[in-house]
């Protein structure tokens, strides 16, 4: 399998600043860049198999978004929501650009990567060196489901230790089944990269890759302010003219099916592909997931 670089963007906060990392795939010349944003509690190489799948024609930039995988972690916990995330990968399009300049910018965000392009493509007055050209959504809409939220919220920051990567792929397996059918090869490489040693063992025994604090700002969240925020992510879905596609898995808890019709009906009228089988979400690694964004993006 093709690897892809790893590298870092500076980007401020109200500390001073943090650093995130991105993996790179492809060609770091192509002007055609597809930005690939991973879900709540993932990381960049979520998204190995459709970069392999795009790279040849594209540039693919996946980074962990900050608290996550090889980036830096916030010192105020309350950090960890859209807007710091938002004004991140706008760093890191200004930096990917001042490399190499992008002509096209596609968007594939999967859960909270997808809410983060919905507010960077729904504001079309922001200094993005192009617009967004294309923006596909998986598994995620302006309206979420309070009982996912709930769901998330009992297990996210409880970043045990594990004695080995594959201990910590079948306890994250327990909890994760919504993601579809896997093989068990296919699951140990997603459970690679979501894990690190832990700091000073020599037993080869890992935690999980992400900052515990990440939790703080999902569990204050209430029904009251998820339903405000519901009406701000209406209004920017409202104003995105890039073409839209949405994914959902056709068992999804966090996206619902009147939800993703919804949004065929008003703001951009995505094309909408339910995959049966599958939860909250698909993870891009069955072919018919990745040549489905595939053909959106290539074509």
């Amino acid at each position: 399998m093709t690897e892809p670089t790893l590298n870092y963007v500076s980007c401020p906060d109200a500390s001073g600043g943090h650093r995130m990392a991105y993996w790179e795939w492809g060609d770091p010349a192509n002007p055609h860049v597809v930005l690939c944003v991973h879900g709540l509690s993932r990381q960049g190489r979520d998204f190995d198999v459709l970069a392999e799948y795009l790279c040849d024609e594209v540039r693919v930039i996946c980074p962990d978004v900050v608290g996550r995988g090889q980036s830096d972690w916030l010192q105020d916990p309350m950090g960890y929501q859209i807007p710091q995330y938002a004004a991140d990968m706008m760093a890191l399009l200004t930096h990917v650009h001042d490399q190499s300049p992008i002509a096209t910018l596609d968007w594939v965000g999967t859960s909270m990567g997808g809410l983060i392009g919905v507010a960077i493509a729904g504001q079309p007055e922001l200094p993005l060196p192009v617009p967004v050209n294309k923006l596909v959504l998986n598994d995620v809409g302006p309206a979420i489901e309070w009982l996912a939220i709930t769901r998330i919220a009992a297990y996210l920051g409880k970043a045990g230790h594990f004695g080995s990567v594959q201990e910590a792929a079948d306890a994250m397996w327990a909890i994760s089944t919504s993601f579809g059918p896997h093989t068990p090869e296919q699951w140990l490489a997603l459970s690679r990269h979501m894990v690190k040693p832990v700091p000073g063992a020599v037993d080869g025994s890992v935690m999980l890759h992400y900052d515990p604090a990440i939790a703080v700002p999902v569990r204050a969240t209430t029904e009251e302010s998820a339903r405000q925020g519901e009406a701000v992510l209406w209004q920017l879905f409202d104003n995105i003219k890039a073409p839209t596609l949405v994914l959902r898995g056709a068992q999804s808890d966090l996206l619902s099916h009147a939800t993703a019709l919804a949004m065929t009906q008003r703001g951009p009228r995505a094309r909408l592909v339910e995959f049966e089988g599958v939860g909250h979400a698909p993870t891009l690694i069955a072919m018919d997931q990745v040549s489905t964004v595939g053909d959106f993006l290539l074509v």
